[in-house]
């Protein structure tokens, strides 16, 4: 499947759930299907639900649907990265950050990225929580500062 093939089935999956009205999988793959989406099964859409982290929930009608909550949701490149960090904290030593699930590794590729030169060794991430490892001159209150500031936050 070409990328805005599958791009356009994520996005229409995550419509689909946004409407909280699918109680089942098999309801999610026949409403794909009929958006043209002929080569959906259920298999496929099980593996999307478990991908995107959906619920089920209630809807406002008392059915069981399932749903794509947002704190929930997996980042993408529209997410903004201040959306995406939750906090900074440090030990003197080692500077931890907390995002939302899912993020950790993409915030760590950008922060490996930066390198050295900015006083970053290296990342360890894990889903939603990463070791910075400053490098050995490093100021941690200042690399601190140059990473809230990477991500316009006020954490």
């Amino acid at each position: 499947m070409n990328y805005e093939k599958q791009d356009n089935l994520l996005n229409a999956f995550k419509e689909l759930l946004a409407q909280e009205r699918f109680g089942s999988q098999s309801e999610i793959v026949q409403a794909l299907q009929e958006l043209g989406f002929t080569q959906i099964n259920q298999s496929k859409v099980s593996r999307m639900l478990t991908k995107f982290g959906a619920v089920r929930t209630r809807n406002t009608r008392m059915e069981m649907v399932y749903c794509l909550p947002n704190e929930l949701s997996v980042p993408n490149t529209k997410s903004p990265l201040k959306n995406l960090v939750l906090d900074i904290d440090h030990n003197h030593f080692v500077v931890v950050i907390r995002t939302t699930p899912g993020a950790a590794q993409l915030i760590a590729r950008l922060l490996d990225s930066i390198g050295k030169a900015d006083g970053i060794l290296g990342t360890i991430a894990g889903d939603d929580t990463i070791f910075v490892t400053p490098t050995l001159d490093a100021n941690i209150a200042d690399l601190i500062k140059s990473i809230r500031n990477l991500f316009e936050t006020s954490i």
